[in-house]
């Protein structure tokens, strides 16, 4: 195995395992953050495994986010998210280049006006059908998390490198969402909070990464 993986695979190990006693969490939570930290890193590498860990982690934080009553993030992480994981790893298994990573591609103008325009529609939509819903909590925060955060997967598993600027995005409402729900006490969610801090780095990462790999691709677009 590639040192540097190792490297990322002891260090967020050792990150989960600290994080998930100190916030009384270790089983659930430490799982989440561990798995969380290295989907989004071996995707920034372009690796497919991403996808295995990424299944893991979602069918994990649908488990919390029905606990708090956050039933959006519930449904699009059980039959959505989950199930593009499978179609994820499917899709990059079929496009990968001579070092075993994934080709990346980027966006067109028409891409990037398409993309924006169904993130601002699904959120409004999805957002008013969660009010709906008695004891949804953060109803157009939660619909545009999920909405952002499903044009993301669905650019990653075309392999566009522009997924990364939308979980930019969406990570950052995630941390807003989950710092609410730390201060009202929700359950879980001290651990959900780390896991999104995590992500907002590796999406950083994954902002450079993506840009010097798209780089050495003419035919990318």
């Amino acid at each position: 195995m590639n040192k540097k993986y190792l490297l990322i695979i002891v260090l967020s190990l050792i990150v989960s395992v600290i994080s998930g006693i100190i916030a009384n969490d270790l089983i659930i939570g430490g799982t989440i953050l561990l798995t969380g930290l290295l989907c989004a890193y071996f995707a920034s590498e372009g690796k497919r495994i991403n996808y295995i860990l990424g299944l893991i982690n979602y069918l994990l934080m649908a488990y919390v986010a029905f606990k708090n009553n956050l039933f959006g993030i519930f449904f699009f992480y059980i039959f959505i998210f989950s199930p593009l994981q499978v179609n994820g790893y499917i899709t990059w298994n079929k496009n990968l280049n001579d070092d075993n990573n994934v080709n990346v591609r980027e966006f067109t103008l028409k891409n990037s006006i398409i993309i924006t325009l169904s993130c601002i529609l699904g959120s409004l939509v999805l957002g008013y059908l969660l009010t709906l819903i008695p004891t949804q909590r953060l109803a157009f925060m939660d619909a545009t998390s999920n909405c952002i955060n499903l044009c993301g997967e669905i650019l990653m598993i075309l392999r566009f490198k522009e997924s990364w600027w939308l979980w930019l995005i969406n990570n950052s409402i995630d941390l807003i969402i989950w710092l609410l729900t730390v201060i009202n006490g929700g359950s879980g969610s001290v651990m959900m909070l780390l896991v999104s801090i995590g992500y907002l780095l590796i999406n950083i990462y994954g902002i450079i990464k993506w840009n010097i790999e798209v780089k050495k691709n003419p035919e990318a677009k």
